[in-house]
């Protein structure tokens, strides 16, 4: 228990004494974020909070996780550093998505295959349950993909991808204490007090942006703690702590990254356009449009996946399929209106004007 604890002290204190300085040197530097017609930020920013929170996780992990029960950790550790080196090259110099993509997929399947990062079972989705690994292995990293990527793209107003990651982190790294996996709650409580420490400085007005440096290795280390949550349940048979509906709860618990990414990846399609194109039409950015600042935006995201993941607890006795409906079936009306509340917004400015 001391060890988990220890591990939040540890990632919270060192980002929290890291960031400033990474402030200045970036300023001085002009390592900054420039505002353009998509952004939601007016002056120019510098980008490279992830330096922080990496430091801050790479160091308590490592200096509490007892290696006897975490032999696989070298590989973890390994990923970490593959996207904190893409995130870190693309917020200096932007790269091509491909060859983002490309480093992504390899810290994945580093993941899958070394640290057995994987899922075996679809827990009864399409009939089917323990999965062959050529099957597994390609679902894993895709699952992985999706989710770095979809913390890269929450990742547009101030204090959003640092809360939301923060909110799973505490509750998934709360369930592996529950049922004694000390090394993910480990992890998991190192990724919470860096990312708490970087909202300091990331709260209106923002001192600094995780950049993709932060997103994309949050987005990771969440990927792992979702993947890791649905494949230990194979182990808790019997358990007090074990979840019915697994894999919807999982989804559940990191809605609002997944789903906006699923609706808006959707939506470009249904316009012919390519899903990579940007675009301002991520659900923080409707928020903003409605005439939300970034801190009220962030909060009533943060509250609403909260609820989700509520609802998911209360509700898993629905089973997957039912829950899954309902949770998307929440999300997709709560979007619509939304969407109609920014229309109804942008009337009313035209006919001011």
């Amino acid at each position: 228990m001391y060890d988990v604890i220890l591990s939040f002290i540890t990632a919270f204190t060192l980002t929290y004494f890291a960031i400033p300085s990474i402030i200045n040197v970036a300023a001085k530097k002009n390592l900054v974020d420039v505002p353009d017609e998509r952004k939601s930020h007016i002056n120019p920013t510098p980008s490279l909070g992830g330096i922080g929170i990496f430091a801050g996780v790479i160091f308590s992990i490592v200096l509490w996780t007892p290696f006897t029960v975490f032999g696989d950790l070298q590989y973890v550790l390994c990923s970490f550093i593959i996207v904190f080196l893409i995130g870190a090259k693309d917020d200096i110099l932007p790269m091509a998505p491909w060859r983002k993509v490309a480093g992504e997929v390899f810290a994945a399947a580093i993941l899958v295959v070394k640290s057995n990062v994987k899922l075996t079972s679809l827990y009864g989705i399409f009939g089917i349950y323990q999965i062959p690994d050529y099957v597994g292995i390609p679902l894993s990293i895709f699952a992985i993909l999706v989710i770095i990527n979809a913390f890269n793209l929450i990742d547009g107003i101030n204090g959003l991808s640092g809360s939301i990651s923060t909110l799973i982190a505490l509750v998934l790294g709360t369930w592996f204490f529950l049922i004694d996996h000390l090394e993910m709650a480990i992890v998991a409580m190192a990724l919470a007090g860096s990312t708490i420490a970087f909202l300091k400085y990331n709260i209106t007005p923002a001192k600094i942006f995780m950049g993709d440096t932060g997103a994309l290795l949050v987005g990771l280390i969440c990927a792992i703690l979702a993947l890791q949550f649905i494949e230990l349940h194979n182990e808790l048979e019997g358990s007090p702590y074990a979840m019915q509906a697994v894999p919807a709860v999982a989804i559940g618990i990191l809605i609002i990254p997944l789903f906006d990414t699923l609706r808006v990846f959707l939506t470009r399609i249904i316009r012919g356009r390519s899903p990579l194109t940007a675009d301002r039409n991520h659900i923080h950015h409707l928020m903003i449009d409605c005439g939300m600042t970034h801190m009220k935006a962030t909060s009533i995201l943060v509250l609403a996946n909260m609820l989700f993941i509520l609802i998911s607890y209360q509700f898993q006795h629905l089973g997957t399929y039912n829950l899954l409906l309902l949770i998307l079936s929440l999300a997709t009306f709560s979007t619509l209106g939304l969407l109609f509340w920014r229309r109804q917004v942008a009337q009313k400015r035209s006919i001011s004007t």
